[in-house]
């Protein structure tokens, strides 16, 4: 391992701030989105948007898979691998996001991006990319944050329009803890609104799993415990855990023979799943974003729905060293629970700025990056059309 260097991909901007950020966890759900994936659509809904517009960012993880950190008690933060060295290439630039390798075989962020494209963007200029390192949790990403301001206020001084930020998934909480930290003054001057996609504002139980008993996602000859070791080393999954203001308290997210696991069980549940660390990462991460603080900027929030979406998982006698024996299911977007997205109402009352709240039935967690109901969606936003 010694001096290994290992690149991740970045951020990119479009003609506003576009961050697009996505959960390690998510679910390889159907043909249909493993089929996007490869094939990319690029025929995207015509906006007709204008000199007008503002310009975007996108913030997005760095999909690579499993890269391991170091937690440490003492100091209570996480770091590369001993002799690793974790970069990202390209931040600012839109091909770090728009495919997962840089053959370009799988596409991630391609058809949204060429959605900007079809309609007046321009890749790299009006479209930037800020990924980030999905693995470490907001409080350990300094550097990060700093970049992505500078980015913001750079886009800002060049087209004197302040920026959209896009996120997806996990990214809109990135988003969401770096708008928190700004000046409301900073605010006005910079951001012109805050695109949320599929945003698990109180946290998800996918997580759960993966630290359970891990998660191949449903990759042959992979074993869920091999993986799990990987996946027990970031400190984002113990942050994503679901949160008291989607659930009750009382609600059972682990039902196994011997106990059934609650909000206020997590102590206990790391202890029972040898995963003492877990316990710390979670105390470090929880007062994040606590309470669910509002944005202060203009805020979209998009989420589908209409999807079986995990809500209780139920262990055997194999419990946490086997897959559940079954899963009880109620409405979301497949990923995150229709709970957890939609907490985003509450900030009608919070803030004086925009909430609006577009929720597409039918629509999957990552299926919507390419979907043209998405995107016609974003380009209403972004000619300022009343939705």
């Amino acid at each position: 391992m010694k001096g290994k260097r290992t690149d991740i991909a970045p951020w990119t901007p479009l003609w506003k701030i576009f961050l697009l950020l996505c959960t390690v966890q998510l679910r390889l759900a159907g043909a249909f989105w493993l089929f996007d994936v490869l094939f990319p659509p690029s025929i995207t809904p015509k906006a007709a948007l204008s000199n007008d517009s503002s310009p975007v960012v996108l913030g997005i993880d760095c999909w690579i898979d499993n890269i391991r950190v170091v937690y440490n008690k003492t100091t209570r933060m996480a770091s590369n691998a001993p002799g690793v060295d974790i970069r990202v290439p390209g931040f600012g630039k839109t091909y770090s996001v728009e495919y997962l390798d840089k053959s370009k075989l799988a596409g991630y962020f391609h058809t949204l991006v060429q959605n900007l494209v079809n309609n007046g963007y321009v890749r790299d200029e009006t479209v930037r990319a800020a990924p980030y390192d999905w693995r470490i949790a907001p409080n350990g990403q300094k550097d990060y944050f700093d970049k992505l301001k500078l980015l913001i206020e750079e886009m800002e001084l060049k087209y004197e329009k302040p920026v959209f930020l896009i996120g997806h998934s996990l990214g809109n909480l990135y988003l969401l803890y770096f708008l928190h930290h700004q000046p409301p003054e900073w605010k006005k001057k910079y951001i012109k609104g805050f695109i949320s996609l599929g945003a698990p504002w109180g946290g998800a139980l996918k997580p759960l799993l993966v630290l359970m008993s891990g998660d191949n996602h449903g990759i042959p000859m992979v074993s869920n415990i091999k993986i799990r070791e990987e996946q027990r080393m970031t400190t984002t999954n113990p942050w994503m855990l679901p949160t008291n203001l989607g659930w009750p308290e009382s609600h059972v997210f682990i039902s196994t023979p011997k106990y059934n696991y609650t909000y206020k069980d997590y102590k206990k549940f790391f202890h029972d799943i040898d995963f003492e660390d877990g316990w710390y990462m979670w105390e470090d991460t929880k007062v994040l974003l606590e309470g669910l603080p509002s944005p202060g900027v203009d805020t979209y929030c998009i989420y589908g729905t209409g999807h079986p979406t995990a809500e209780t998982y139920v262990y055997g006698d194999g419990f946490p060293n086997e897959p559940p024996i079954d899963v009880v299911y109620s409405d979301g977007d497949d990923t995150v629970h229709k709970r957890s997205m939609e907490l985003c109402k509450r900030w009608k009352k919070q803030q004086n700025e925009k909430v609006q709240v577009i929720e597409l039935h039918g629509m999957h967690h990552l299926s919507m990056v390419f979907s043209n109901r998405t995107l016609n969606v974003i380009n209403d936003i972004l000619l300022g059309t009343d939705l």
